[in-house]
Order: C-alpha cells, then structure tokens, then sequence
C-alpha cells in the first residue's frame, strides 16, 4: 500500500465535508458560480439581442457546422462523467482512480478546446472575425468566455492533481477535488446552452 492509500484510508466518506474549512469552500464556491452565472445570463442576453446584426457577415445558419459542434457537446459531457467518477474513487479513497479519471478529464477538455479553435480558426477565413459585426463579437464574447473557463479548468485540475501527487489525498487537498469537479459541471452545463441558444437556434 502507499503511502497515499495509507493517508486516504483514515479519511471520512465524504472527505471534502470534514472539516469546517471545506465545507466553508465549497459553500463560498456556490456563491462564486452564482455570480458566474449571472454573468453568462448577461452574455446570453446580448447575443440573443444581436444575433440578427450581421452586417455584411455570414449569417449563422450559413456559418454553424452541428456536427462538429454536436460532437465538442458530447465529449464535453463524458468529461463531466469522468469527474464524477473521480468524486466517486474519491470517496471510496482510491487515490490511483481518482488522478486517472482526473487526467482524462483534462484530456477531454482539452480535445474539446483544441477543437474549439479549430472552429474559430474555420469561422475567421469565412470572413466572421470579431470586429465583422455585432453578431460575430457577441458570439466570439459568449463562446471565447466559455473556452477561457475551460482553458481555466485544465489549469485547475493539473494544480489539483500535482498537489495531490506531492501531498495526498486528504481532508485538505480533497475539498479541492470536488470543487474543481463543480466548476466543470458547470462549464458543461453553460456549454449545453451555448449548444442550444447559439448552434440549434441558430440554424432555425
């Protein structure tokens, strides 16, 4: 056994909820996703308003490819799967389990970054760069967010699992975990939207 598993095999069941510090992190994380949360209403609001000012730019419904798009939705939500399990081993304190669904995580999202770039990439030799109109800065505002908080993500769970790989899994190190794991959840989530408000509705 090592000394990770040792250290994880005194810990509660819910190791993140131990102590008053964690529960206080996590409490005060729901607080910052609510502020988040109106922040991306205000984005949603403004691409809704002008999602129709094209100018001389490509409309959405000729610019938005599903396909590619349907499939950053689904590897974005099997990483959210794969966090969930690493909450999962977590409880059951297998540290090992833990940093691998972690790692394809990160792995996951950064597939769906490296795709998301690509899109852009496509969308700016279309003639759709942020300056076209005010649709295209609303959309590249809206989804860049998004990808930025992905971006922010992998950073996050790397830290995580470098500190865990350093420190081990304890109450200290294990509130960390299931916060990232909130973070991302709610990244998928707000991706779920963009999915729907921007790429569905746009091609209606």
């Amino acid at each position: 056994m090592s000394a990770h598993d040792h250290h994880a095999g005194a810990l509660p069941p819910e190791p993140e909820k131990a102590t008053l510090e964690g529960r206080n992190k996590i409490l005060g994380f729901w607080l910052f996703l609510g502020a988040e949360t109106v922040l991306f209403g205000t984005l949603f609001s403004a691409y809704l308003a002008l999602r129709n000012s094209v100018l001389d730019g490509p409309r959405p419904e000729e610019l938005f490819q599903l396909p590619m798009t349907f499939i950053m939705t689904v590897v974005l939500l099997v990483s959210s799967l794969t966090s969930v399990f690493a909450v999962q081993a977590m409880h059951r304190h297998k540290t090992g389990p833990m940093l691998g669904w972690l790692a394809v995580t990160i792995a996951l999202g950064a597939l769906f970054l490296g795709m998301e770039i690509y899109e852009f990439n496509e969308y700016v030799h279309e003639g759709h760069r942020f300056t076209t109109s005010a649709f295209s800065s609303a959309f590249y505002s809206l989804v860049g967010f998004h990808g930025a908080h992905v971006a922010f993500g992998i950073l996050w769970i790397g830290l995580v699992i470098l500190q865990i790989l350093k420190k081990g899994l304890t109450v200290v190190t294990a509130p960390k975990v299931y916060v990232s794991a909130i973070y991302w959840h709610f990244i998928d989530v707000v991706w779920v939207f963009i999915f729907t408000v921007v790429y569905l509705m746009g091609k209606v």
